[in-house]
């Protein structure tokens, strides 16, 4: 049985935390900033991918320790300081919060887990191992790619168009769900 809901979160405009400086805060950090998140990066030292994010005002660095206060107002937080102690302190504050905090690496502290995604345009293909093998995400990812080209980003548009004017001309519930199916096969012959 599957141990989480898998789901795409709509941040834009939303607070996230994450709490580290080092390489892989910096892949959070701008995956959140990617969606239109307001990010809010909290450790004493941080790479210089992140400094430059905060030069260009894409992100808050705060040049300190965690402090509990750091999760007020957030949606979500990501612990990423590798410190069992201060992620331990993220992740107990933010459910405390009810903030949802993810800490990398160790699912069994998470409250969401965050899948390898490939991205073409508008479609997002999520794969996710429950965290028991990012690596094996990855790597099934890396093969999605090969059979997703540049060109579904294009596909996508042009079939949400498509769709809206279908389910517009559609007369009941069911015929609305009918041609939006027959959109998508449609899309989809010859690829």
């Amino acid at each position: 049985m599957a141990d989480y809901f898998p789901a795409f979160l709509d941040l834009r405009g939303r607070a996230c935390l994450v709490v580290g400086g080092g390489l892989v805060a910096e892949r959070k950090a701008r995956a959140l900033v990617e969606c239109g998140a307001r990010v809010t990066v909290v450790s004493p030292l941080v790479t210089t991918g992140l400094g430059a994010l905060v030069a260009a005002d894409r992100i808050v660095h705060r040049a300190r320790r965690f402090r509990r206060s750091d999760l007020r107002g957030c949606a979500l937080a990501i612990a990423a300081t590798g410190d069992s102690i201060v992620d331990a302190a993220v992740e107990s504050t933010g459910r405390r919060r009810r903030v949802l905090v993810n800490v990398v690496d160790r699912p069994a502290q998470c409250d969401f887990i965050l899948p390898s995604v490939l991205r073409r345009g508008e479609l997002q293909i999520a794969v996710s191992t429950g965290g028991r093998s990012p690596a094996l995400a990855r790597a099934i990812r890396r093969r999605l790619e090969g059979l997703f080209d540049p060109d579904y980003g294009d596909l996508v548009a042009r079939v949400g168009a498509e769709r809206h004017r279908a389910r517009a001309a559609a007369v009941t519930a069911e015929d609305r769900l009918d041609a939006a199916e027959r959109v998508a096969g449609l899309a989809l012959v010859g690829r």
